[in-house]
C-alpha cells in the first residue's frame, strides 16, 4: 500500500512540475510567434492549468480505469471551488471583483455545470456530447479573444532551449500521469476502493494544486480578478476538454458515485459561488462557508463507501 501511496505522489509531483515546464515554454514559443499576451493567458495558461487533469485522464484510459475521468473532472471542478476559492478568501480577507463576473463568466461556468450534469447523469457521455463540449469550448475561447490582435513587434526570438524544453516537459507529463495511474490502481485495489471515488478526492486535491498555487499568489498580491479567474476558466476547460477528448479514444465509465454525489454537488457548489459573487466580493466567512461545504463533500463521499 504505502509503495503505491509513494508512487502516485512522486508520480504526481513530477507531473505538476513538468506541466509548469511545458506550459513556460508555450507562452514564450507563443510570445515570439506574435501572439498576444491576453490570447496566451486565455489559451495555453487555461490549456496549462488544466494539463494534469488531461495527462491523467488520458493515461486513464489507456490503462482501463476509464471511470477515473469523470470523478477526476468532477472533483477537480469541485475542489477548485470549494477549497481553492475558499482558502483564497482567507488568505486574501476579502476578495473583490472589479468587473462584471456575471456578465459573461458565470453564466458560462453555471451553463457549463448545467450541461455537464444533463450529459452524465444517465451515466453516459456519448460521442456526439463529446462534440457538443469541444464546439462549446471552441466558442468559449473565440469569445475570450474576440478583438485581440497578434503582436507584430518586439517579438523575442524562439529559442531552441524553449523548443527542447517544451518537448521534454510534455514527455515528463506523459510517463507521470502513467505512472499516477499505476498507483491509484494499486491503492484501490488493495484498499478495495472503487478508482472512481480515489479520483474524487486524492486525485482532484492533487491535479487542483496549480489552481491553489496561482490563485492564492494571485490573493496575496491583490489580484483578485486573477484569482477567481483561474477557477473560472479551470473549471470551464475542464468540462468541456478534459472530458471530451478522452472519449474519443474509449467509452467512459460513470461510477454511481458520480451520478449520485459527485455531480449534484459540482452543481450545487457552482450554484452557491455565483450566489456569493453577486455582491462582487468574496468575504472571509464565505471562504469559511466553501469549505465546511468541502468538508461535508469529502465526508459524504467517504460514508457512501
Amino acid at each position: 500500500m504505502i509503495t503505491f501511496i509513494l508512487i502516485s505522489a512522486v508520480a504526481l509531483g513530477f507531473l505538476l512540475f513538468a506541466s509548469d515546464v511545458f506550459i513556460a515554454a508555450a507562452e514564450k514559443i507563443g510570445l515570439s510567434l506574435g501572439i498576444s499576451p491576453f490570447i496566451i493567458g486565455v489559451t495555453i495558461v487555461a490549456f496549462g492549468t488544466s494539463l494534469p487533469e488531461l495527462a491523467t485522464s488520458i493515461a486513464a484510459v489507456y490503462a482501463g480505469t476509464s471511470e477515473i475521468v469523470a470523478g477526476n473532472v468532477i472533483g477537480s471542478n469541485i475542489t477548485n471551488i470549494l477549497l481553492v476559492l475558499g482558502l483564497t478568501a482567507l488568505v486574501g480577507k476579502r476578495i473583490n471583483l472589479n468587473f462584471n463576473i456575471w456578465e459573461i463568466d458565470m453564466p458560462l461556468l453555471i451553463g457549463s455545470a448545467l450541461l455537464c450534469f444533463l450529459m452524465l447523469r444517465d451515466s453516459q457521455f456519448t460521442l456526439l456530447e463529446a462534440v457538443i463540449c469541444l464546439i462549446a469550448l471552441v466558442g468559449f475561447l473565440i469569445n475570450s479573444v474576440k478583438g485581440e490582435k497578434t503582436e507584430k513587434e518586439d517579438r523575442p526570438k524562439t529559442r531552441l532551449k524553449d523548443v527542447g524544453l517544451l518537448l521534454l516537459g510534455g514527455l515528463i507529463v506523459y510517463f507521470a500521469a502513467d505512472y499516477t495511474i499505476v498507483g491509484i490502481k494499486g491503492i484501490a485495489e488493495l484498499a478495495d476502493i472503487d478508482p472512481d471515488v480515489i479520483s474524487l478526492t486524492f486525485v482532484a486535491l492533487g491535479t487542483s494544486l496549480p489552481e491553489v498555487v496561482v490563485s492564492i499568489a494571485a490573493a496575496k498580491r491583490g489580484k483578485h480578478a486573477i484569482a477567481v479567474g483561474n477557477v473560472l476558466g479551470s473549471n470551464i476547460f475542464n468540462t468541456y476538454a478534459v472530458m471530451a477528448i478522452p472519449r474519443f479514444l474509449d467509452d467512459l465509465t460513470i461510477a454511481d458515485s458520480i451520478t449520485q454525489l459527485g455531480l449534484p454537488f459540482m452543481l450545487v457548489s457552482t450554484i452557491v459561488f455565483g450566489c456569493i459573487t453577486i455582491s462582487q466580493k468574496i468575504s472571509r466567512w464565505e471562504g469559511l462557508l466553501l469549505l465546511l461545504l468541502y468538508a461535508c463533500y469529502i465526508g459524504e463521499l467517504y460514508n457512501s463507501l
